[in-house]
């Protein structure tokens, strides 16, 4: 695809990147070599070296069970799709955000929002639905839209299909967990830097120490420094440190007490993405003579300001005690604080907003850009207390789990909005009636970072909001016999949110609106397992799950009732059937399993005349198969991987416009797959690889034909390829070389509802690492 280039750009500067990471190499591993040495035979050096911890078998990629006390089952036995993606998954593939980690699950999409609300950090939409307000981290609820790293993350678990009865008020198609490191009762330092494309630099370190003889009270401290740019771009950066202490009483004892705390500072500046001008599909009137397009920009070019930032400070601190009685039960307790603080200001693009002063001459073009910003502080108070017992009543047993959870939520926005005025180098577009506005402009394929700065301010509006829930749940898996099982739980739970919005002061005066709504849910799940052997089931599951107004917390702006977030509304209802199996295989070192599922979300909001009404009868099918393969098929060669066809259809939709009953829901591809495997060649050399593929994804929701002058009617499929290769240079230090999108294929990894503008896929980079354990 032909582009149109504003300067040449400097070649990337690998050199200093290889030459830095071998220096790093260097100095790490002479001290290693003097674990080697032989050991001194006076009892204290010999105290120290017993410290060190050398595995020389390769962690497996699987998981045997996940960490919720409420899935009392090991995976195998679990009537449910849950993909568990484990730190040494993370590590062979030099992933370091939580969007990186969930490319080893099949049925997820990242999107980019729309006008003021640009999604920044883990926008997820897992199987078709926003899924952004349903990730947790131990459990318990995290909140804000900021970048989660994976420095303090032990594993990342993702169960699919409705979950309330686990969790609460969620996504109708899962939710995402992520596990923290805890201490341990053993001694190891652990740790990596990196140097990569785009000035990547990174360093993370792992220390664990057993703090007395016994090995019951231990410390762990995680933390790690980032300060990138971003392959393929102009000017964007990701930059932050963060830390996370935690200490633990009591381990391999009855009664255990572990107190974290976690620290993350980002001082990254956000990509407002690039016009689609020049992709096939794009058409604006405007430019009909030719074609309807233009050439592509530059995919460098950077359209924001220099000043554009996004500032997170997040803190979280977590208690857990837990206590083993006799007969096998015990009692769990976690209360967590946190908050998460945003102050974003970033500048987006719009290509059908194209000034062509000379339809002929593509470098007189200008686009319209959007100056917005977000003040956002979002803090949680949690405790939840989780009692697991086995019992047995005649021939049958029972695994049992309940619990009582109770959280508070709160977000307050300040709103920001750009102030544009003549005379700071905007144009003006005049209107009808004759009125004029000012709106920001730069040159299409040249934009100037250091153009006139158009701040973007406080306009006196805010908005505050807050629920607070109260939950109660049991399950039961009852065991018959060595074939069969049965698996349900229900959950119920009472929810109170109050949303108050303070207008920009309009002559001195400021409006004030409140709503406030409560309610009851109740949700279940049943499944039924079969075991054909000891290593492999089959089962038939059904679920139930709500989601009320503001569930994902986007609290509503507005009494509308267009706004799905209005708490007059009613809640979404799902649910969900599944039919799989699951089976683990060579010698119980693979799992392999493979699933059938549809869920149905029903009470959506639609408008059903030409009025403006709106009414909840909306209804939206998903259904599809997955299958996914992970752990060893030798001891020596690892990998995971997935496949999921999924058909997503609206059922009901609005009864004016364009029909979209029979469409599919917006950026759901229908196909989808991932695999990454490895193999640990002799004398300590690793080489592994990846691929991922997307099928087209749908931009629009309408069943109507498209049409010669359809605006980006799809998002293209595409294929990447990654590799890996590592060598162990001694027991204690290794070096890994990452490549990244081996083939440079450019695709589009996020794109706004409009079709006007995309953030593009990582294009061919690579991350060289010196990681290091004693």
């Amino acid at each position: 695809m032909a582009y149109i280039k504003s300067r040449k750009h400097a070649a990337p500067r690998a050199a200093s990147a290889w030459t830095g990471a071998a220096a790093a190499l260097v100095a790490i591993a002479a001290p290693a070599g003097a674990q080697n040495a032989p050991a001194p035979s006076n009892t204290a050096a010999a105290a120290t070296l017993r410290e060190v911890r050398v595995e020389g078998a390769t962690e497996s990629f699987k998981a045997d069970t996940v960490s919720s006390p409420k899935f009392t089952q090991p995976l195998v036995d679990t009537p449910q799709t849950i993909t568990v993606i484990k730190k040494e998954v993370l590590q062979e593939q030099g992933a370091t955000t939580l969007t990186e980690a969930l490319r080893n699950t099949p049925g997820i999409t990242f999107q980019m929002g729309e006008n003021g609300n640009t999604s920044t950090g883990d926008a997820v939409f897992l199987r078709g639905f926003d899924t952004s307000g349903s990730i947790f981290v131990d459990g318990a609820r995290d909140v804000g839209t900021v970048t989660r790293d994976m420095f303090n993350v032990e594993q990342v678990e993702v169960v699919k299909g409705p979950a309330s009865a686990d969790i609460g008020r969620t996504a109708p198609t899962g939710y995402i967990n992520l596990v923290s490191k805890v201490p341990q009762a053993s001694n190891f330092f652990a740790g990596s830097v990196s140097l990569g494309s785009a000035d990547a630099k990174r360093a993370t370190a792992d220390l664990n120490r057993v703090l007395n003889a016994e090995g019951t009270t231990a410390l762990r401290l995680n933390v790690m420094t980032q300060d990138s740019g971003v392959p393929g771009r102009d000017y964007v950066k990701n930059k932050g440190w963060a830390f996370a202490p935690s200490i633990a009483f009591g381990l391999n004892t009855p009664t255990r007490v572990i107190l974290q705390y976690q620290h993350v500072e980002q001082r990254n500046r956000p990509d407002g993405g690039i016009p689609t001008v020049g992709l096939q599909g794009y058409y604006l009137a405007q430019l009909a003579a030719r074609g309807g397009n233009g050439p592509q920009p530059d995919t460098r070019n950077y359209y924001g300001w220099l000043s554009d930032h996004d500032n997170v400070d997040g803190d979280m601190l977590t208690a857990r005690v837990e206590h083993d009685f006799d007969g096998g039960v015990k009692l769990r307790n976690l209360t967590r604080w946190g908050r998460t603080d945003q102050d974003l200001v970033l500048t987006a693009p719009f290509s059908n907003g194209l000034l062509t002063p000379s339809v002929a001459n593509p470098l007189t073009w200008s686009t319209r850009l959007l100056p917005q910003g977000k003040g956002q502080r979002n803090e949680i108070l949690a405790n939840q207390t989780n009692v697991t017992a086995d019992v047995q009543t005649g021939s049958v047993k029972h695994s049992i789990s309940a619990g009582l959870e109770l959280t508070r939520e709160e977000q307050d926005n300040t709103t920001r909005a750009a102030t544009i005025n003549a005379g700071n180098g905007v144009r003006t577009v005049s209107g009808t009636p004759p009125t004029v506005s000012y709106l920001a402009y730069t040159s299409l394929y040249a934009p100037n970072p250091y153009r006139a700065f158009v701040p973007v301010l406080p306009t006196g509006a805010s908005t505050a909001g807050s629920t607070r829930t109260a939950a109660l749940y049991a399950f039961d898996t009852l065991k018959f016999n060595e074939q069969w099982q049965l698996t349900g739980g229900l959950r119920w739970e009472h929810y109170r949110t109050r949303f108050n919005s303070l207008a920009a002061p309009v002559n001195g005066v400021q409006t004030a609106l409140g709503q406030e709504a409560s309610d009851n849910l109740l949700t279940g799940k049943l499944g039924l397992v079969y075991k054909p052997a000891d290593n492999g089931s089959v089962y038939a599951a059904y679920a139930t799950g709500a989601q009320p107004p503001g569930g994902n917390f986007s609290f509503p702006t507005s009494l509308t009732t267009a706004n799905v977030n209005n708490l007059n509304l009613d809640p979404q209802k799902s649910k969900t059937f599944e039919v799989g199996t699951k089976w683990d295989v060579m010698d119980k070192r693979l799992a392999l399993s493979a699933a059938a599922f549809r869920t149905i979300n029903q009470n959506e909001q639609v408008q059903v005349d030409a009025f403006g009404n709106f009414e909840q009868y909306g209804k939206t099918r998903v259904q599809g198969l997955e299958l996914s393969a992970v752990g060893q098929i030798t001891p020596a060669w690892q990998v995971i991987g997935g496949l999921a066809r999924i058909d997503t259809e609206i059922l009901q939709g609005p009864l004016t416009g364009t029909s979209t009953n029979g469409a599919q829901i917006r950026y759901s591809p229908k196909l989808s797959a991932t695999l990454w495997t490895s193999y640990r060649l002799p004398l300590g050399l690793t080489v592994g690889g990846g691929v991922r593929y997307v099928s087209t994804q749908q931009r629009a929701t309408s069943a109507a034909a498209i049409t010669a002058t359809s605006f980006f009617p799809e998002v293209p499929a595409y294929t990447v390829w990654d590799a890996m290769i590592g060598y162990e240079v001694n027991r204690n230090v290794s070096i890994q070389l990452n490549l990244f999108n081996l083939t440079d294929k450019f695709y589009l990894a996020r794109v706004n509802n409009a079709g006007n503008r995309l953030v593009m896929g990582t294009p061919r980079s690579a991350t060289l690492s010196a990681n290091f354990r004693f």
